[in-house]
Formats: structure tokens, sequence, C-alpha cells
């Protein structure tokens, strides 16, 4: 039976390529992005364009429009977030702000309002995008690595929370994705060591499945490039 997949920031390289992942499998796919429009579009999506997901409002009515479209909940995929490079000393205070409300806080209020919709489900999944370099953050990595430990605590914690229900809450831990933008600010870098958003997608796609549901609150590095 098709499930009803949630994608947040699916209309980005990573968000993009969950959402393909889920709809090769069969299932019916939502995606919700802050941008107003996807840049490229996927033939039987449901695109939510200009979507704030620190907004209450603007979220629920958001899952109100799927769940009539495709029948409920029953994975959701936090990938909506940001990334900043600076220095505590020459950065900005607003931008450790910026990455708390753009990881953290989006990933929070989508899922405590999806939370009925998920736990409706007969088997709700809930994945969530960690970073490997919130275990040890470098140089001018404190603002985002801060925002993404809070994305590992929340995973943990609303594990255990919901260890008695149908819901399994897990997180991958990327390390560097390739991107076009990750390939332009690090023209000289290796990218054959760099992660493949469809190999993100494939471990996503095993920790929403019925294989991995004894598998609740784990942070998995996916660090392998190729």
């Amino acid at each position: 039976m098709a499930r009803s997949v949630i994608v947040t920031g699916g209309f980005g390289i990573l968000g993009e390529a969950v959402a393909r992942a889920f709809l090769d499998a069969g299932d019916k796919v939502a995606r919700i992005d802050f941008a107003p429009e996807a840049k490229c579009a996927l033939s039987d999506a449901l695109d939510l364009g200009g979507v704030d997901l620190t907004d209450a409002a603007s979220t629920g009515a958001a899952l109100d429009r799927i769940a009539a479209a495709h029948g409920g909940i029953d994975v959701l995929v936090n990938v909506a977030g940001g990334f900043t490079w600076e220095t505590l000393e020459d950065g900005s205070i607003d931008a450790w702000a910026r990455m708390h409300a753009m990881n953290l806080l989006t990933a929070a209020t989508i899922t405590q309002l999806a939370l009925p919709a998920l736990k409706a489900s007969a088997a709700g999944r809930i994945v969530n995008i960690g970073a490997g370099a919130a275990v040890k953050a470098g140089m001018g990595m404190g603002a985002y690595a801060a925002s993404k430990s809070g994305v590992h605590r929340l995973t943990e914690a609303l594990a255990e929370e919901l260890a008695g229900t149908r819901v399994t809450v897990n997180a991958v831990l990327p390390s560097i994705i390739d991107t076009p933008t990750n390939r332009a600010d690090m023209p000289d870098a290796d990218f054959s060591t760099w992660v493949q958003p469809a190999a993100i997608a494939d471990v996503i796609g095993f920790l929403s499945s019925s294989a991995a549901r004894a598998l609740t609150g784990a942070l998995i590095p996916v660090t392998r490039g190729g």
C-alpha cells in the first residue's frame, strides 16, 4: 500500500533526491518548502511552497492539505534547514538564532503538529537530518553545529517519548553532501569523498521501511563517498 510521505525542504538538492526515491517506491509524496516554488517539478508530487515551518498556523494548514489529499501521514522526513560558516569573533549573534530557527525549530514545529497523524499510522516514521559536523564542531561551525546538535537531542528525546507507539524516530548524520553549492564553495576539494544525495535517500528509505521497525533513537553517520 502506498504511504503518505512528507519531505520538508523538498525543493532543495537533498530534498528532491529523497522525494524521488519515495516516488519511485510507489509512495504518495508531498514536498514542503519555504521557497515559493520548486526549480524542478516532480511528476505526481504534491508541492507546497511558501510555507514557514517555524509558524504553527502555516505549517498546520500545509499538513491539513496533505492529510486530506493523501489520506493521512505515514512518514515525515525533516530535511529543511540551512548552513553558515562564521567565527564567533567576526560573525553575527543573529546567525545563532537563524540556525536555531532553520534547523531545529522547523523540525520541532512540524513534527509536533504531525504527531497525531503519525501515531494513527500503522507504522509512523520520522527521519531527521542531523550533521556529522555537530558531533565535533570545527572553527566557524559553532552556530550550525549547535542547531544540528539540537536536532540530535530532539531525535533521542522524541524516540523515548514515543517508545510505546508504532512511531520510530531516527536521524542521519551526513558528512559533506555533494551539491552544486558545496562544490562552488569548496572548488579545490576532492568531491569523490563527498556523500551523494541519492545515497542519503537510500538510508532514509531504509529507516522508513518495515525492516527498520526495531530501530529508534539512532543517530546514523552517513559519510562514505562514491
